[in-house]
């Protein structure tokens, strides 16, 4: 393989800089998703005292969203909303809605990074912590999307029994979704392109 030729970034040369940009986008393609759904499916283990995997919550969260008539950006962002559980589980929101912000609205984007401190309303009065904590947001206007995604598809897939859309049933979504062209770049760095 090709590489650059620099050992610090800034004795880079644009040659250097073209054959990465080249190089991200074919990786990107080839691995992004791959990376996503490897991640997901890690998820899959022990349920860590829940009755189901967080993978099948994961599952059961967008069968909710589909059952219930959202989108296919709704869906995979119900999807892939706890992917950080493994790999940030203090912050398991921030990393979901980083992943997924170049490809969602921003609504889907302030929800899916709010969404921990909005399931505080079922548990958090029972660890010592304040369940209204979402309630400094209540005048924000993506408020109520960020409930109901909590309350009709999030802390409603917990349930064993209830029938559950495999990860190759959401796969062609997730793809669908991250093969979209980012929206805009990210926390000022230019967009990823070659």
């Amino acid at each position: 393989m090709q590489t650059v030729s620099f050992r610090e970034m800034k004795q880079g040369t644009k040659a250097d800089y073209e054959l990465l940009m080249g190089l991200h986008e074919t990786t990107k393609q080839h691995r992004h998703v791959d990376s996503i759904l490897d991640l997901l499916v890690a998820t899959g283990g022990p349920e860590a005292g829940y009755q189901v995997t967080r993978l099948t919550h994961s599952l059961q969260t967008a069968t909710r969203a589909e059952l219930d008539g959202a989108d296919e950006e709704w869906i995979v962002a119900a999807l892939l909303h706890d992917i950080g559980d493994l790999v940030a589980p203090d912050d398991h929101a921030a990393l979901a809605a980083s992943l997924l912000r170049p490809y969602v609205s921003e609504k889907v984007h302030w929800v899916v990074d709010k969404h921990g401190i909005f399931q505080g309303l079922y548990f958090w009065h029972h660890i010592g912590m304040d369940q209204h904590a979402r309630e400094k947001y209540r005048d924000h206007p993506w408020f109520d999307a960020c409930a109901y995604f909590c309350e009709a598809w999030d802390q409603a897939a917990f349930d064993p029994d209830f029938e559950t859309k495999s990860l190759e049933h959401f796969e062609p979504m997730v793809r669908r979704i991250f093969a979209r062209e980012p929206f805009s770049a990210v926390d000022g760095d230019p967009k990823m392109t070659a």
